[in-house]
């Protein structure tokens, strides 16, 4: 019988030893998946089952950005395009593990992160933050408030905005870009657009105007009529008729209500 002195002499590792060393393993693996150019693998692991997990890795994630910015995907070539995703899947540390927030991720990279490359549009991160935006807006769980009408008189009612629009203005118009179009310098006139989730769910934009993103900014701001929005209105802009732009904020206020823009009276 061996006494006490012979016992447990296969492994003399602390569990604090193990632990340490199983950590390095999983950072290393990690890095590897990352970065499997920049980073070795760690020992003793078949490569052909490390493949599995690289594939996995940057085609899942690669595919989910090319899906999230569908436009912005057909402005770069293969090789700039994984080029840039690689650089992401590498060096950007995502807060969040959900696979429907990798486009904010992405977007906060490209915002914070991205070394601008020649191949790049100027108006690349207004494009993909637009494109965020249709996402964004399409999984977003806000919800539209009850009771409220979906016809009466716009002006003597309070017209309520729907938690699921957007007003958004842009240097370039974002929502005409493709490879067709590419500009490289901004138009003097900025592009205004709502974007927005109709009462089908469905995602759509509007183009509009200064004019038009102030009355909604006022309306979502306070509890007043419609005449009362547009006669605020009139006054900041010092409008000399201000009976013609009631006239043309009614037409508009049926309009954003038919959309859903406008989500209902109250």
């Amino acid at each position: 019988m061996r006494g006490a002195a012979d016992q447990g002499t296969g492994d003399k590792r602390s569990p604090g030893k193990k632990g340490a060393d199983f950590q390095r393993v999983q950072r290393d693996f990690a890095a590897h998946l990352r970065a499997p150019r920049e980073h070795s693998p760690p020992p003793d692991i078949e490569d052909r089952r490390l493949g599995i997990y690289r594939d996995l890795i940057y085609n899942n994630i690669e595919s989910f950005i090319a899906s999230g910015f569908p436009v912005l995907r057909k402005l770069y070539g293969d090789d700039d395009w994984h080029k840039m995703v690689r650089d992401f899947v590498h060096h950007h540390a995502s807060q969040s593990p959900y696979f429907l927030q990798i486009s904010e991720e992405f977007l906060g990279y490209l915002q914070n992160e991205h070394q601008p490359q020649p191949c790049d549009p100027p108006f690349l991160l207004e494009l993909a933050h637009y494109e965020w935006v249709e996402l964004a807006l399409d999984v977003s769980d806000a919800e539209i408030p009850a009771g409220l009408d979906q016809d009466g008189d716009v002006l003597a009612r309070v017209p309520v905005v729907s938690p699921l629009v957007w007003s958004l203005s842009y240097r370039y118009p974002v929502h005409l870009v493709g490879p067709g179009y590419r500009p490289e310098a901004p138009p003097e006139t900025p592009t205004f657009l709502l974007v927005y989730r109709d009462r089908q769910q469905e995602v759509g934009f509007m183009e509009a105007n200064a004019v038009t993103a102030r009355l909604l900014q006022l309306a979502q701001a306070e509890e007043s009529s419609g005449l009362e929005l547009l006669q605020s209105l009139a006054r900041e802009m010092k409008h000399p008729n201000p009976e013609v732009l009631v006239q043309f904020g009614r037409d508009l206020l049926e309009k954003l209500l038919s959309a859903g823009i406008v989500a209902g009276l109250r």
